[in-house]
């Protein structure tokens, strides 16, 4: 009886740890999409008051634009490679713990639903610097 215990508590560890990764990954969400928006912001707004001849060069503002999404979209990129780091090793000592009949190992452990956001989060991050550079894209 003690055995199944342990071996359920420690089938639930595994799902908070979980859980808590993916925490981790909706902070450096939140974090990314604040810098995204917040500098992709100062660039419209400095580029729209330089195209309206109210500013003779907003060339710095724009580079701070630039600078930030830039920033975002790196700090987003090392979040998402972290948590698929972190996920993956956790996995196979899941793995390992339901070889050696240590827990079940019964409940689903599917891909992270932050993860995905994370990802689309990159490619609107990645577009975004596009329009920005090029002056091209879906924002431009």
């Amino acid at each position: 009886m003690s055995t199944e215990l342990s071996s359920r508590r420690t089938g639930m560890s595994f799902q908070r740890t979980r859980m808590s990764a993916d925490r981790t990954l909706m902070s450096v969400i939140r974090t990314s999409l604040s810098l995204i928006g917040f500098g992709f912001t100062i660039f419209q707004v400095f580029q729209k008051l330089h195209d309206a001849q109210v500013l003779k060069s907003s060339d710095a503002a724009r580079h701070f634009g630039v600078a930030l999404v830039l920033l975002g979209i790196a700090m987003l990129i090392s979040g998402i490679g972290y948590h698929c780091f972190f996920m993956f090793g956790l996995r196979r000592e899941r793995q390992a713990l339901k070889a050696q009949g240590l827990i079940h190992a019964e409940s689903q452990f599917p891909v992270s639903l932050t993860l995905i956001v994370a990802l689309l989060l990159l490619v609107i991050g990645l577009l975004a610097i596009a329009s920005m550079v090029f002056g091209s894209g879906p924002f431009g």
